[in-house]
């Protein structure tokens, strides 16, 4: 056998999907087919007012299957959250799982899936150096996803992310176990989404197919043996084919959804752009904005965005994302100039947002893009300054998992650096 000092070998997986207005009434005979019979929807209180999750659980029932509604999930999830809805879905049996709503629902399913199959502490299956990073010792139960928002691609991936409250940090868990074993995509369920969300939720999208798409690639990795293979295994020839996808159609209607939400064409783009990205940063994993961002969304003080809960401060995850993106690829640039362009000339196909400077071209895409759909000015815009940029950084460099698909090594003075830059993007 050859011997390889690098890898050479990457994998790629995805959800099946069923996509298309009116996919969502054919439910029932898609979760019987998957073998289940006793299914819990697990879902968040604002979706749950709109009907969609009794809409899908009479789809269930009419395909001959009990179904209860769990309408607890916490939009961005904490280990609180998670915990309560563990505990619910304990209390019963189920062999099987329904995520309705954006990427919290889908992610708080995954994990009720987890820990009601194979019970464990919380901190057991979390990704080092928060929790332990224990591999689930089996397949879990069948989970359907029904996402009601074009964002997180949650529907796709084999991660979910969760608030660990007391730590002021966001971390997950990751392993190919927790893909849904279908994803029902129906661009209906999105035309009532506000401005708001959709420009948070959208710019998700974006940042999956960016940081998947400049992500360090797979060979540069050293060799992994079967056994240590990990989800997220680096930019690779099929997630860059359906990153650029998603960035065509962001390029398309990304503003258009924002301004329009009734525009169902738009929405239909967008719900194939979340999709697509999920099925590149699925695989090939995120870097430096996401890894930002869950400190960010974890040590938020005071900022409530528009059409999100008011009772907590929160940050959305999109938004979260998003501000640190234009100084995040502006210092990945070196690695792969030509990649960063070339995302930059889709989305921008006109060369609307021009500069004498490479590597300040994507960057003015972003902020130009960001300026239009109303997403916050930097760190600033959500509350925070120049004082907690240190915390900040602390809380980054804990995800390891991310900085490592990072394409140049990124230290903590890079990490201050990328923050620093970023209280302001224009």
């Amino acid at each position: 056998m050859t011997e390889y000092l690098n890898e050479t070998v990457f994998t790629w997986g995805a959800t099946p999907l069923k996509f298309g207005a009116g996919a969502v009434d054919e439910i029932g005979w898609d979760l019987a087919k998957l073998g289940a019979q006793r299914v819990l929807i697990i879902t968040d209180p604002g979706v749950a007012a709109t009907g969609l999750p009794s809409r899908v659980a009479d789809a269930a029932k009419a395909g001959g299957l009990t179904v209860d509604i769990f309408d607890r999930v916490h939009v961005e999830p904490t280990d609180d959250s998670i915990r309560d809805a563990i505990a619910y879905a304990g209390e019963s049996t189920w062999d099987g799982f329904i995520g309705v709503g954006g990427g919290s629902a889908i992610d708080t399913a995954k994990a009720v899936n987890l820990y009601t199959t194979h019970p464990a502490d919380l901190y057991d299956y979390v990704n080092k150096p928060i929790g332990e990073g224990l591999a689930p010792p089996a397949p879990l139960k069948p989970l359907v996803a029904v996402p009601t928002t074009a964002g997180t691609g949650s529907e796709t991936t084999p991660v979910c992310v969760m608030d660990f409250l007391e730590l002021q940090v966001k971390s997950g868990i990751s392993h190919p176990y927790l893909r849904p074993d279908l994803a029902v995509i129906d661009p209906l369920l999105t035309l009532s989404m506000p401005p708001e969300v959709t420009a948070a939720s959208g710019m998700d999208v974006l940042c999956h197919a960016l940081e998947s798409y400049t992500a360090r690639p797979f060979h540069s990795f050293a060799r992994h043996t079967p056994e240590t293979r990990v989800a997220y295994n680096g930019s690779n020839p099929i997630s860059d084919a359906w990153t650029e996808q998603a960035l065509t159609l962001l390029a398309r209607s990304f503003r258009k959804a924002v301004l329009n939400g009734g525009d169902l064409e738009a929405r239909t783009d967008m719900m194939l752009a979340a999709t697509f990205a999920g099925m590149g940063f699925g695989n090939a994993g995120v870097h430096i904005p996401h890894a930002c961002a869950y400190p960010i969304a974890g040590r938020v003080r005071e900022y409530r965005p528009g059409n999100y809960p008011q009772d907590v401060a929160l940050v959305p995850h999109g938004e979260s994302v998003s501000l640190t993106a234009p100084a995040a690829f502006r210092f990945t640039f070196p690695t792969d100039p030509g990649k960063h362009l070339h995302a930059a000339d889709i989305l921008d196909p006109r060369g609307a947002d021009t500069t004498r400077d490479e590597r300040e071209r994507l960057p003015q895409v972003l902020t130009s893009l960001m300026r239009d759909i109303g997403i916050p000015n930097g760190l600033s815009g959500v509350g925070y300054t120049a004082h907690d940029v240190r915390p900040l950084v602390e809380g980054t460099m804990q995800q390891q998992r991310l900085l490592a698909v990072t394409p140049r090594t990124a230290t903590e003075e890079d990490i201050e650096a990328v923050l620093t830059e970023s209280l302001e993007n224009w």
